[in-house]
């Protein structure tokens, strides 16, 4: 088990490429792999979540190579996916065991899918119960609460469905519109509110036949086109050092290429509502995505408060927004973010937990949480909970802390940032990783 310890620091300068955004990364390894000819893909998101997708659909027969810093993948169409012979292993990744369902369920072949032990207490019925409306034949098989397979069997045929979702999430809705490439007729899924839409994009720009108005998608059974794609920065990677240079005393930080499609800059909106000097330079778009250069500098900021369908624009980002809390002069509240509970811990619980040992007043409740800012943070000896987000987040926290501080069991963060106390380091953070 790896631990890093940080000491504080004051100041922040340098440029960071941030690494491919993931959600955009899954969905190019997708999508190229049930399109029909060979695909491109630059700037990759090479994490343990990606290497997930990718292993699955190389199980399945797709032939998916690293040459220098491009992939190349050969599509086999809807119809080419070959019969596994092994369960699908999804390790941490809820996009790619949610999205798979959906896939594999217009298959003429049975497949199995699992996870690890965080994923596998993940909520799955949330894409079940409309695939089993679509008539997909799926049951899950629990052996424990932390060992769980999910059996698919080819069905006599999808159908499409009108699909008012209970909650504004991109999984569901990716899964379902997934599953509609291979159903009869046309399929709708109407949120709550518009989560992220990169499904959409990707699936305009190869080709489908999808329409998105406000909350509600349509598409109709489309066949995929090749398309060789450069992806943008992860902006949920972006957040961890837009914060930083936030409450860091001097520097400034520049992020590079990084996506700032509207459906996830909520992080941007809420810390320049919080008194952030966040600059925005926008760029060619990239595959359809908004694409910009961020910079940011030290600021005192003021509490945020998040609610309602903002919520879905910064779910990932809302632990390191804690943290920026933590250092506004004032009470913050997080609300509606009961989603918070069922990622790869509770991090409402995880969160409330971690930031008290800084000296942080946190009030937690089944749907929010509410953070007392102002007071001087101490350093403090940190545990992941196995939660990249949250061991970054409090990499974070300890730039400003009084002391050294310790984290334990970071390997979580090579889900989704490999380059994470690499880039730390190269912009001043006294970093010292040990095994």
């Amino acid at each position: 088990m790896k631990s890093v310890s940080i000491q504080p620091t004051q100041n922040l300068s340098g440029k960071i490429k941030i690494p491919g955004d993931k959600s955009i990364s899954h969905r190019a390894v997708m999508f190229s792999a049930l399109s029909e000819g060979k695909s491109i893909i630059d700037n990759l998101q090479f994490g343990e979540d990606v290497k997930a997708t990718i292993q699955c659909f190389q199980a399945l027969g797709v032939s998916i190579q690293l040459q220098g810093e491009q992939v190349i993948i050969t599509g086999q169409g809807l119809q080419g996916l070959k019969a596994p012979t092994q369960v699908l292993d999804c390790g941490n990744s809820g996009t790619t065991l949610r999205l798979m369902m959906g896939i594999l369920a217009g298959q003429s072949f049975a497949s199995t899918l699992t996870g690890d032990a965080s994923l596998n207490r993940r909520p799955m019925d949330r894409v079940m119960t409309p695939l089993l409306q679509m008539g997909a034949k799926i049951r899950e098989e629990r052996l424990s609460p932390t060992q769980r397979f999910i059996h698919i069997e080819p069905s006599l045929g999808l159908k499409g469905i009108h699909y008012i979702s209970p909650i504004a999430s991109a999984q569901v809705k990716s899964c379902l519109a997934l599953a509609g490439l291979y159903a009869q007729g046309e399929t709708v899924v109407e949120e709550p509110s518009l989560s992220r839409n990169h499904t959409e994009i990707l699936f305009k720009a190869k080709g489908v036949d999808i329409e998105s108005k406000g909350t509600k998608l349509r598409l109709r059974p489309s066949r995929l086109t090749p398309l060789n794609l450069t992806i943008p920065g992860d902006i949920s990677s972006a957040a961890f050092f837009l914060v930083a240079g936030s409450i860091v005393a001097k520097g400034e930080i520049e992020l590079e290429q990084v996506g700032v499609n509207p459906t996830r800059t909520g992080i941007i909106d809420v810390l320049k509502s919080m008194g952030a000097k966040v600059m925005v330079s926008p760029l060619p778009t990239q595959g359809g995505e908004a694409v910009a250069t961020l910079v940011v500098r030290h600021s005192q900021l003021k509490p945020c408060h998040v609610k309602g369908p903002l919520v879905p624009r910064l779910i990932d980002e809302i632990p390191v927004l804690a943290v920026a809390a933590a250092k506004a002069l004032g009470r913050s509240e997080f609300r509606d973010v009961g989603e918070l509970r069922v990622k790869e811990s509770d991090r409402i619980a995880t969160l409330a937990n971690e930031l008290q040992k800084l000296g942080i007043v946190v009030t937690p409740k089944p749907e929010a949480f509410w953070v007392q800012g102002g007071t001087p943070l101490q350093g403090a000896h940190f545990h992941s909970h196995g939660d990249h987000r949250i061991a970054m987040s409090m990499a974070v926290a300890a730039l400003v802390a009084q002391g050294p501080s310790w984290i334990d069991d970071v390997e979580c963060v090579g889900t989704s940032y490999l380059k994470f106390w690499s880039h730390l380091s190269a912009i001043g953070v006294p970093v010292s990783l040990d095994s």
